[in-house]
């Protein structure tokens, strides 16, 4: 992990470039998601604003930067999914359209596998097993 200026460890929330890179991320990955025949119609009634916000609030949070997410635990917020057939291969599809936006958008592999680690943590629960 790197250290600041005042020899403070840094977020990997601030290693990515914070705010501005967590907007600029979560724009281009539903452009993605959008337009990927695998996953999207899992959004096809989704208010897409609410939930950019809502994935920009939990990134942030999961990469240790100012924790502003008050949605549904992972099991609560994707049980719905599940019902309608979210499994495995919709979860790789959504990694991988992730790890091509922070790639795209200059972001280091090392911290895009950081990312993704972090994103499989959650496999189990996203998919309520």
């Amino acid at each position: 992990m790197s250290t600041d200026v005042a020899g403070k460890q840094s977020s990997l929330y601030e290693r990515i470039g914070g705010e501005p890179a967590m907007s600029a991320a979560v724009e281009l990955f539903y452009r993605k998601v959008l337009s990927d025949e695998r996953i999207s119609h899992f959004f096809e009634d989704v208010d897409m604003e609410r939930q950019a916000a809502k994935q920009k609030a939990f990134l942030t949070m999961v990469c240790g930067g100012p924790a502003a997410y008050s949605g549904q635990d992972m099991r609560k917020g994707h049980a719905h999914l599940v019902k309608r057939g979210l499994n495995d291969m919709h979860f790789n599809a959504v990694a991988e359209n992730l790890a091509a936006t922070l790639t795209e958008l200059g972001v280091a592999k090392p911290l895009v596998d950081q990312v993704l680690a972090i994103a499989e943590s959650a496999r189990a629960d996203v998919l309520n097993r």
